[in-house]
């Protein structure tokens, strides 16, 4: 009977599990949804400020500023987005291990460098503490910077990176983060924010090239590049982070459906288990009477 009690406590135990698994599911399913929405939201802006960039760079002048100025690499930066919360799986593994993989990779390309690794997350940020290499250091990413951040805090903290990578304090700003793709797949990604490098697509650059001879631009094409460079960089981190968000939810649905499908497994044979010993003690039981009667 004592192990009958504890498989129905078992039991419990594992359907309530069943139950927490299947609720959160459900909430980080809605959270990607609504980081896809925000995604399609940012997308016409993002569109625009492309094709403004399009249309300039297709013009072939050469164009000055600052954040595109290219120098020998001998500082810098990672800005690495994990999560702030736990329960979504090997998300914050895959991204360290890529976060490793690219700390070699600059180190290769440039000799002697120093790194700066800015983890997003505190999740990332526990692992980031464990990196043992001299020529990596670790640096707070500031106050209210986090994963859930709000678009505010986000162009304020890309602001920062711009101010530190203009007056020398880096010569290279990177991201690292996790792409989404669809529910079950997202993949870590690198994007170099400083020195901006806005590339236009070899398909269709004829035709905007054709385009412009209908277009004047005023004050003057360097002048727009530089008010609109700046708009380039944080519709970039704003992508960055909304995918890093979906990435993050849609890990953690995929880590609950998991464990719901392994507490429904549990509960099965548990069940059964039980079903088994309960059968045994009434048969035992229904011997011991029979038993008790033959002997009167």
């Amino acid at each position: 009977m004592a192990t009958l009690k504890a498989l129905r406590l078992r039991i419990g135990s594992v359907s309530s599990s069943e139950k927490i698994t299947g609720a959160m599911k459900m909430i980080s399913s809605a959270k990607v949804h609504k980081n896809e929405m925000e995604l399609k939201r940012l997308l016409p802006f993002r569109q625009q400020v492309d094709s403004i960039m399009a249309h300039l760079l297709a013009t072939g002048l050469e164009f000055d500023s600052p954040l595109i100025t290219k120098r020998d690499v001998k500082k810098a930066s990672i800005v690495v987005f994990g999560s702030d919360d736990g329960l979504c799986g090997a998300y914050n593994i895959n991204i360290f291990k890529y976060l490793l993989t690219q700390l070699r990779m600059i180190r290769e390309q440039h000799a002697n460098v120093e790194i700066t690794v800015i983890p997003v997350g505190k999740k990332i940020a526990n692992a980031a503490k464990k990196l043992d290499l001299p020529w990596v250091k670790i640096e707070h990413p500031g106050e209210g910077v986090d994963s859930k951040m709000p678009a505010e805090t986000v162009n304020d903290f890309t602001n920062g990176l711009k101010e530190k990578f203009q007056d020398g304090t880096y010569d290279l700003v990177q991201t690292v983060y996790m792409r989404f793709i669809s529910m079950s797949k997202q993949r870590p990604q690198t994007e170099t924010l400083f020195p901006v490098s806005p590339v236009v697509k070899s398909e269709g650059l004829q035709d905007k090239k054709d385009d412009n001879k209908f277009y004047l631009f005023e004050p003057d094409p360097d002048s727009i590049f530089n008010e609109v460079l700046p708009m380039f960089v944080l519709s970039t981190m704003q992508e960055i982070t909304i995918e890093n968000r979906a990435s993050e939810q849609a890990a953690r649905v995929m880590a609950m459906q998991s464990a719901n499908d392994n507490a429904k497994k549990l509960l099965e044979e548990l069940q059964l288990e039980y079903n088994k010993l309960r059968q045994q003690a009434i048969t035992t039981e229904l011997l011991d009477i029979l038993g008790g009667q033959t002997e009167r």
